[in-house]
């Protein structure tokens, strides 16, 4: 498999103790300490005695009760998680070497970037629509409520925040960060592409088995869309409009038009 953008070679074996040890810190602090509660939140689920079909896991909630202590508490709380996400940038960063145009997110190709990004949401947010409905079918699948039922019109602009911090840590984080650092142990494209795939399964955990299976598939996807293309900025582009969709898009389209939804 070919790269637009130059994969680290792997460092000395002397030295991949210390790269082993910042990826356990760095997942401990980020998608694997979501990825360990989500799993344990499955396994509940699962010795729960309703099915699956019949629990629900919310996103989004308000933080305070208070509109104006709400919002606070909500862009602080996408704050702390985006300077989780400047911390990898930061240890990934090389003196020469720019790491935002290195990972390509920067907008140096947005317009190529935003149709990839777009391209992106038809392949992957339909079929997910799909697998979720399955899912939901035949109860392997919580219902997932992303939002609110009731949006305001200033839960909208958070909803967005919310759909860019998920898409910034999560591409950033599992695609690049990882892509980086398992190349430095000297893994192979592929075995990089599948375990982080199954990473992104492991922290959706929480909603089920259809969302496991349809976020590993979004992870093959993704990472090798990553390789063949060597930017980042498509999949931030794709994973936050999906996003938006999701946490916008089907709760305003259920309140304008709720015979149809």
């Amino acid at each position: 498999m070919s790269a637009t953008t130059p994969f680290p070679a792997p460092v000395p074996s002397a030295d991949r103790t210390r790269v082993r040890v910042e990826i356990a810190i760095v997942l401990a602090l980020t998608v694997g300490q979501s990825a360990l509660y989500s799993v344990l939140t499955l396994l509940r689920r699962l010795l729960d005695p309703r099915p699956l079909s019949e629990q629900s896991a919310e996103l989004n909630v308000p933080l305070d009760a208070a509109v104006l202590w709400d919002v606070f508490y909500r862009v602080l709380d996408v704050a702390f998680d985006l300077a989780l996400v400047a911390l990898v940038l930061f240890l990934l960063w090389e003196p020469a070497k720019g790491v935002f145009r290195r990972l390509g997110i920067d907008l140096s190709r947005l317009g190529s970037d935003t149709l990839r990004g777009m391209a992106l949401v038809a392949a992957i947010g339909i079929p997910g629509l799909a697998l979720y409905a399955a899912g939901r079918a035949i109860g392997v699948t919580v219902s997932v409520q992303a939002s609110p039922d009731a949006l305001q019109w200033w839960t909208i602009p958070l909803l967005v925040l919310s759909a860019l911090r998920a898409g910034l840590i999560e591409e950033v984080i599992v695609v690049g960060y990882l892509g980086d650092r398992l190349s430095r142990l000297a893994w192979g494209p592929w075995r990089i592409i599948v375990a982080a795939a199954l990473l992104r399964g492991a922290y959706h955990a929480y909603q089920g088995f259809g969302a496991i299976v349809g976020n590993v598939a979004m992870g093959i996807v993704f990472g090798w869309c990553y390789r063949r293309w060597g930017r980042l900025m498509p999949l931030v582009v794709a994973h936050t409009l999906i996003d938006v969709i999701a946490f916008v898009g089907y709760p305003l389209a259920a309140s304008l038009w709720p015979d149809l939804f």
